[in-house]
């Protein structure tokens, strides 16, 4: 990698840290950045991942009085996000890196249509009426079923971001707000924090 590659990478990778603290698809300004500097598919996507957790790390800390009354759930939450990346970080290592190339422009697509849909998502969202709490309750009421789901989708969107990375935060918000209702802001907040661990251990696998 030549001294430009490393600047471009590196000013590629401020950019995608704040984009993912907002929305949560920085991976596709960071991902091409390496894959131009000469990275193969698979060293991209584990670098990308690494690099992104301080960007994350600073995400979740700027969104700390969001995350207020959110540590319960947060906490059943992070098994299940730690354990899908964990299983897309070995569907990465361990299937043909072929494989991996040929998918790549497929979950791009699928990652530049979710950031497309991320304003009409975050809409759709604020103005859900869900009955079992005030939008706006410091903790929100999460049914057993409901639970149930959000661990599940804890689960998925980790093993996605264990995988690949992008656009992960954009599903997150998207399933977590299907199922307990709260402002975006708040939901940005939790999922702040699960990326943060699914890129780190996604990394560090």
């Amino acid at each position: 990698m030549s001294p430009w590659d490393a600047v471009v990478v590196a000013l590629a990778g401020l950019a995608a840290g704040a984009i993912n603290a907002v929305v949560g698809s920085g991976t596709l300004v960071t991902f091409p950045a390496l894959l131009a500097a000469g990275l193969p598919p698979v060293s991209a996507t584990i670098t990308n991942s690494m690099g992104l957790v301080p960007g994350n790390l600073a995400g979740a800390v700027g969104y700390r009085r969001e995350l207020r009354g959110l540590g319960p759930l947060v906490l059943r939450l992070l098994p299940a996000s730690a354990l899908g990346a964990v299983t897309g970080a070995f569907l990465l290592l361990h299937l043909p890196a072929a494989a991996f190339g040929a998918i790549v422009p497929a979950l791009v697509a699928l990652a530049v249509l979710l950031v497309v849909l991320q304003p009409l998502i975050g809409t759709r969202l604020s103005r859900r009426r869900d009955g079992t709490a005030p939008a706006d309750a410091l903790t929100p009421v999460v049914t057993p079923r409901r639970l149930a789901g959000l661990v599940l989708g804890a689960y998925a969107t980790g093993t996605y971001g264990g995988y690949f990375a992008a656009s992960q935060g954009v599903l997150q918000v998207g399933v977590f707000g299907l199922l307990v209702r709260l402002p975006l802001q708040r939901l940005n907040a939790v999922k702040n924090v699960l990326t943060s661990v699914v890129n780190a251990v996604a990394g560090g696998g």
